[in-house]
């Protein structure tokens, strides 16, 4: 189908990270009818309310960023609830479009989905060739349900339903809590957290610096890392264009080590103090680069490097630290 300026595009989760960014992408380019409701309002794992949301929008898009989110910790004590929920709201959303006759849903999902092995970088096609990682095999299980359904839709009925799967994201309105934040907000939590209780302790000036902090594993897995703003384009080029496929990645097919990760991230914040690694706590997947050729060859391509982007995201963190339990993706 063919969008233009009023095309009704309901977008589940438009207060979250990923939704927010492209409600503000879509706004600035120019869209005016864009669809959303809070948790509060709606909520998307109750199949007749998501029905009777549908019948009285009557959206003509539908972009589903809803999901139960959440790092490693997060995932392990909580695996049925990220399993189920998870497909209750991708299930209800998709079939609901499907039975309302919506011709354009594109799926959002997560490099997770692929093997915990797969050779590097993660092409498309590696998807349900081996085992997954078990620290976060409940969320990907969950959205690989979600990449089947939109598939089997666009191949028994020729919609336009496709899956999108963006590496690690970062950027404005993560989640920031400790205890189910991923891991590059969390670091920059942490820095802060220990750069600032430096000043508040009135530590000696010949002290060693400021706190130390301590992370998970050993540093040396490598991970990609796309901003949330880069994935808002991203979406909204899959809106505005045919995609031959079903499933693309979208990253910048270039990652870092954690441990690089973290000195950038304490260089960026000014923390002083020692890195502690904990090497008790798991690393998870070794590896997880996204091979993102497929988005290139279609036409799109991120444009924020990491350094710009963990700067940016940081100082969007010490604007708004007052408002984080209205901010945490829920």
């Amino acid at each position: 189908m063919k969008l233009n300026s009023d095309t009704r595009i309901y977008i589940a989760g438009h207060r979250g990270m990923v939704g927010s960014a492209i409600w503000r992408k879509l706004e600035s380019d120019g869209y005016t009818h864009l669809i959303g409701k809070t948790s509060a309002e709606l909520d998307l794992r109750n199949q007749q309310a998501v029905r009777d949301f549908f019948e009285k929008e009557q959206p003509e898009v539908v972009i589903d960023a809803a999901a139960r989110v959440g790092g490693i910790l997060a995932n392990n004590e909580y695996p049925y609830q990220f399993l189920m929920e998870n497909m209750q709201i991708q299930n209800n959303l998709i079939d609901t479009a499907f039975q309302a006759g919506i011709d354009k849903f594109i799926f959002l999902g997560s490099s997770c989905i692929y093997p915990k092995l797969a050779p590097q970088p993660l092409k498309e096609e590696y998807l349900l060739t081996g085992p997954l990682e078990p620290t976060n095999e409940w969320y990907a299980v969950a959205k690989i349900t979600g990449v089947k359904a939109c598939e089997a839709i666009r191949k028994q009925f020729g919609k336009d339903y496709i899956s999108l799967m963006p590496t690690n994201l970062y950027g404005p309105f993560d989640n920031f809590d400790l205890k189910t934040s991923h891991v590059l907000p969390a670091m920059i939590r942490k820095f802060h957290d220990a750069k600032i209780s430096s000043v508040n302790s009135k530590q000696s000036v010949v002290s060693s610096g400021d706190l130390p902090v301590t992370l998970w594993g050993s540093g040396t897995p490598m991970r990609e890392f796309l901003h949330v703003e880069d994935l808002a384009e991203a979406v909204v080029f899959a809106l505005e264009n045919q995609f031959q496929d079903n499933l693309y990645n979208v990253g910048t097919g270039e990652d870092l080590t954690i441990k690089e990760l973290a000195e950038l991230i304490q260089k960026i914040v000014g923390h002083t103090g020692e890195i502690i690694w904990d090497s008790s706590k798991p690393d998870g997947t070794p590896r997880k680069l996204m091979d993102v050729s497929k988005m290139t060859d279609a036409g799109w391509k991120a444009k924020t490097s990491l350094e710009e982007g963990i700067r940016r995201t940081y100082a969007w963190f010490l604007e708004h630290q007052g408002e984080f339990k209205e901010l945490k993706i829920k």
